[in-house]
Formats: C-alpha cells, sequence, structure tokens
C-alpha cells in the first residue's frame, strides 16, 4: 500500500546517499585534473623529472576517481526515472537538454582524450600529450558548469513559463542557464573542488615527508598543495559570504534555517554559534550568540532587519536542525583550512616547510576536510531548499513516482550494501596507491638522478626512513 511520507522520505533518502556517494569523486576529479595540467605543464617548462613522475603518479589515481565518479553518477540519473518520474515529466523541458549539454560537450571532451592522457605519452609525443592533459581538466570544469546549471535552476528558477498541464518550458535558454544563484554555486564549487584536491595531495605530501620515502618528490607536492591552501582558501571565504548575500535576497527561508533564525529580528539579528534547534518550540535552546553580528554579516549593518521562520507555514519550513548543523560543519572547515594555509605560509618563510614535522602532522588529519566540507555544503543547499524541488513552484511531495514504500526500501537497502562494497573497495585502493610512492632512490636508478628543484632543499636533509625532527 503507497504510503505519501514513508515513501517520501525513503526516497529522497536514497537520493541523498547516492548523491553523497558521487558528489565526492567529482569534487576530486575536478580538482585533480586541473592539478595534472599544472604538473605537466612545469615538466614542459622546467624539464625537471620531479613533476613528471608526480603526473605518473596522479594520472592513476585520477584515473580510478574518474571511473568511480562516472559509474555512482549514472546510478544516481537513473532514479530521476524510478523514484522521480513526475518531477522529470515536470522540469524535463527544462533540465534535460541541460544535462544533454553536460555529456555533448563536457563528458566526451573527457572520454575522448582520457586514454591519449592516460596511456599515449610515448605515442602522440609531449606537446599533443599536454593537449590531451589540458582538454580533460577543461572537460571536468565544462562538466561541474552544466551540472551547476541545472542544481542551481532547481533553487532559483528563471527563464522558464508552466504550460496547460503543469511542466516547466523553457523561454530564454540565457535566464535558465545564468539564473541568479548560478554564477555563485559555480565559483564556490570549483573552488571547494582545488580545495579538496589541495588538502588531499598535501596529505599525501606530508605523509611520505613524516615517513621518509620520496623527500624531493614528497616535497614538492606538499609544497603545491600549501600554496594551494593559502591562496584559495581565502577567496573561498570571499566567494562563500557573496554566496550568502545571494541566497539571503533569492531564499531566505534557507538563510534563516542556516542561522537558526526562528524569530524575525527588525533591528539587528544575533549571530547564533552554537545551540540546539527546537523546531517544534520554534527556538534554539541553549544558544550561544553573539548580539546583532548576524545583521552585519548578512545586511553590513548592525541594526539591518532580517526576517525568521515565524514569517513562513511550519509546512513550508525546512528540517532546521539539519541545515544549521550542516552549515557550522562547512564553515568550521573552512576556516581550520585557512589556518593550516596561514600555517604553511609562516614555515615556508622561515625555510622550514619541508621538516615541520607538526605541520605536516595536522595536514595528514585535514586529508578528509575538503570532502567533507563539500558534503556539508551540500546537505545546507539541497536540505534547505525542502519541501522544494523547484524552489517555490514544485514541491518534493508532488514530484514522486506512484512507488510502494517496500519497492523504495530495498532499493535503498541494495544500494547501501553494494555501494558500500563497491565504492568501499575503490577507495581502499585509491588509498593503497597513495601510499605506494616510489622511493627517490629506486626512481634514480631506473632512470638516472633527478634534478632537485628548490622546494626540496629542506626534505633532502633528512635521512630517509628516519625519526624527524625539527
Amino acid at each position: 500500500m503507497f504510503s505519501g511520507n514513508e515513501a517520501e522520505l525513503l526516497a529522497r533518502a536514497q537520493f541523498a546517499f547516492t548523491v553523497m556517494f558521487h558528489i565526492i569523486f567529482p569534487a576530486f576529479s575536478i580538482g585533480l585534473a586541473s592539478y595534472l595540467f599544472v604538473l605537466e605543464g612545469l615538466y614542459l617548462w622546467k624539464k625537471d623529472r620531479v613533476y613528471l613522475e608526480l603526473f605518473n603518479f596522479w594520472k592513476t589515481i585520477f584515473a580510478v576517481a574518474f571511473g568511480m565518479g562516472v559509474v555512482s553518477g549514472i546510478v544516481m540519473s537513473y532514479q530521476f526515472g524510478t523514484n522521480w518520474s513526475v518531477f522529470s515529466d515536470k522540469a524535463g523541458p527544462v533540465i534535460g537538454p541541460m544535462m544533454g549539454y553536460e555529456v555533448l560537450t563536457a563528458f566526451f571532451l573527457e572520454a575522448g582524450f582520457l586514454g591519449v592522457m592516460l596511456f599515449g605519452r610515448e605515442r602522440v609525443g609531449p606537446g599533443l600529450h599536454f593537449l590531451a592533459t589540458s582538454m580533460v581538466a577543461l572537460g571536468t570544469l565544462i562538466s561541474a558548469t552544466w551540472i551547476l546549471a541545472v542544481n542551481s535552476w532547481m533553487q532559483t528558477p528563471a527563464g522558464y513559463a508552466i504550460n496547460d498541464v503543469g511542466q516547466f518550458v523553457p523561454v530564454d535558454w540565457w535566464k535558465i542557464v545564468f539564473n541568479p544563484s548560478f554564477p555563485y554555486r559555480l565559483v564556490h564549487m570549483v573552488l571547494a573542488a582545488y580545495l579538496t584536491t589541495a588538502f588531499v595531495v598535501g596529505a599525501v605530501g606530508a605523509w611520505h615527508l613524516l615517513r621518509g620515502t620520496a623527500p624531493r618528490r614528497s616535497a614538492t607536492m606538499f609544497s603545491m598543495a600549501m600554496w594551494m591552501a593559502s591562496i584559495v582558501t581565502p577567496i573561498q571565504i570571499f566567494a562563500g559570504d557573496e554566496h550568502g548575500l545571494n541566497t539571503l535576497e533569492h531564499q531566505p527561508v534557507k538563510i534563516s534555517a542556516m542561522e537558526g533564525h526562528f524569530e524575525s529580528h527588525p533591528n539587528g539579528a544575533p549571530l547564533i554559534l552554537f545551540g540546539i534547534p527546537n523546531q517544534d518550540e520554534q527556538r534554539v535552546d541553549y544558544a550561544i550568540e553573539i548580539p546583532k553580528l548576524s545583521s552585519l554579516i548578512l545586511t553590513h549593518d548592525l541594526n539591518g532587519p532580517l526576517k525568521g521562520l515565524d514569517v513562513v507555514p511550519r509546512d513550508k519550513q525546512p528540517p532546521v536542525a539539519i541545515v544549521f548543523w550542516s552549515f557550522r560543519i562547512m564553515v568550521g572547515l573552512g576556516f581550520l583550512m585557512l589556518g593550516v594555509g596561514l600555517w604553511s605560509l609562516w614555515s615556508r618563510w622561515r625555510g622550514t616547510l619541508a621538516t615541520n614535522d607538526m605541520l605536516h602532522r595536522v595536514a595528514v588529519a585535514m586529508g578528509p576536510a575538503g570532502f567533507v566540507a563539500v558534503l556539508a555544503g551540500w546537505v545546507t543547499t539541497e536540505v534547505g531548499r525542502q519541501p522544494y524541488t523547484v524552489y517555490g513552484e514544485l514541491l518534493t511531495s508532488d514530484s514522486m513516482s506512484p512507488l510502494a514504500t517496500p519497492a523504495i526500501a530495498t532499493s535503498l537497502v541494495a544500494f547501501i550494501i553494494v555501494y558500500f562494497a563497491v565504492f568501499g573497495a575503490g577507495t581502499f585502493y585509491i588509498l593503497r596507491l597513495m601510499a605506494r610512492l616510489p622511493r627517490d632512490s629506486d626512481l634514480e636508478l631506473k632512470e638516472g638522478p633527478m634534478r632537485s628543484s628548490g622546494v626540496m632543499s629542506g626534505a633532502q636533509q633528512k635521512p630517509q626512513g628516519a625519526s624527524h625532527g625539527h
């Protein structure tokens, strides 16, 4: 027997589970493709084999992550036809072409040049191989552009009309693609992907510096990752602030949930640092807050008025506790990343970047931070949009296929088992690959001595395999 509430909850849980598994792979592969592009460019420019060896090391990891991203994305898209067929019918005229363009302009580009990048160096020569690497990197960015255009349109729909049968039909494709939130979401997501990759690369470099496996290449990748962290994190914080202002304009209810504002504040709203949102009582219990700071951040005025959830019917409010805490996890990790970046600048200035073991240990611990921040950001975005699939226009409860609850529950259990088995094994294999960085001495025997880069001079002073002190 069909039960609307239970079936909707399970369908949403299934999509959330699959999309959270999926998003970690594109977030990594977008940044890693650009990192491979930079590595090969530096090799061609400086003729330093360190960059080529790093390219060869990371390209295998990229191939595995890219493959898992493709597979998880295909499975996720099937749910538009199985669990969300009403949404597909109503929104398909708008989102269908954009997802098709993503395949035509991005996936074909990536797939067409991926084989050349992975296996074609000796066959096509350095120039064409570098072109293939750049096309793969460009393809990942184009793919992100189209997917973010689709998601942004669902958040801030524009350029459409609704026909007689309730379908969204395109009126102005320019407004559909470049909808009000699209530029902010695209910049925020691409920077998040770069930071995710930077902290993974930094963690791997730090791990091998601590072990003394390959000091020259480890120091190079660690240095490059810390440059990315120290430069991009402040930009990301600024971009996130701009994104928040855009969300306040177009999705004020989401901002109220993120800030925990159940009540409107006509004369300045406090910034609630921590607390326990109580949606039943419409308040935040045990709140720790700073008076008027939320208004200063969001309106640039201490006394700027901010509306709360009291202006919204309860059945149109998102789950506040989830949005409240996921937002704080994302922001907290962002400031931790900023701290690591600033610490690396201090160590670089002191000349201890390659020998600062405490920094290396922290960098290893921060390796998964980008993935957690991306997941927290997507939870904030998607749960904060509820109860709508197309914000303000199409309710989630009206978007579902007429499926029985046991059918959705069975498929959810199957997804959980298969995903943890398949993608768990894939992730374990990636971690094994990251741990297998050949020793510098092994490569010198095979290839001849490699030129050393300036960033590696400190690392060379460490004996391999030794316990390192400052």
